[in-house]
């Protein structure tokens, strides 16, 4: 079965760069990002790393870890980090987890509905859509998955963007419209009627009965 929004993260036990990693333990009060990788030294995952490490002062004023996995070991993680922090001019200081069993990736519903791993000539299309993004809440539930084929890198402007709307939405009765950013109008929920949700929100601009924009309560 599938990991599914509002379930809870599969918690796990796991070497990583940073040492063992105890998952929930490492959360923590945190929100967390899980970014998943088919392979160490490909250059599509080395372009994204760099992004999330230049993103580091983003993940920090949102109070959310990030963490990478991908299906070798820490050894190679290690030596990986050198070429990202390279290539991105900034330090890869977030830890990545060694998943060369594959637990996490199983965990987590990552590979396709086919997969083997060869013990000799393996390559990243053996594992190819161990590409996935998880945004967890600090209550250990996922808030948000997407999945990318091996060939399309991660715009990690739209993550960071899916991260503010989850944080903005998140317990309140509040949704966030197509293309939203922060700072933009925000639709209030309907289990709220119009004077519940002036009361909370203030004025309403009402396009529709059932679509009502508010400002965002930043």
């Amino acid at each position: 079965m599938s990991l599914r929004i509002n379930d809870t993260a599969p918690d796990f036990t796991a070497n990583s760069t940073e040492g063992e990693i105890r998952f929930h333990d490492w959360i923590g009060d945190s929100y967390a990002i899980i970014f998943s990788h088919p392979r160490d030294f490909t250059p599509v995952c080395t372009t994204e790393f760099g992004a999330v490490a230049q993103l580091a002062p983003e993940w920090e004023k949102r109070n959310t870890k990030v963490i990478g996995v991908s299906v070798d070991s820490v050894d190679d993680h290690q030596k990986w980090k050198r070429d990202i922090s390279a290539f991105a001019s900034a330090p890869a200081d977030f830890p990545i987890i060694d998943d060369t069993d594959l637990t996490l990736s199983k965990a987590y519903d990552m590979l396709p509905a086919e997969f083997y791993l060869p013990t000799e000539g393996r390559t990243p299309a053996h594992s190819a859509t161990v590409r996935t993004v998880y945004i967890i809440g600090p209550d250990k539930k996922v808030r948000l998955s997407l999945t990318y084929p091996m060939s399309v890198g991660r715009n990690f402007a739209e993550i960071l963007r899916a991260l503010d709307a989850v944080q903005k939405t998140d317990g309140v009765p509040l949704a966030t419209p197509a293309n939203w950013v922060p700072g933009q109008d925000v639709i209030v929920a309907l289990s709220l009627d119009d004077a519940a949700a002036e009361a909370k929100y203030g004025t309403l601009d009402k396009k529709l009965p059932y679509l009502r924009f508010a400002k965002d309560p930043a």
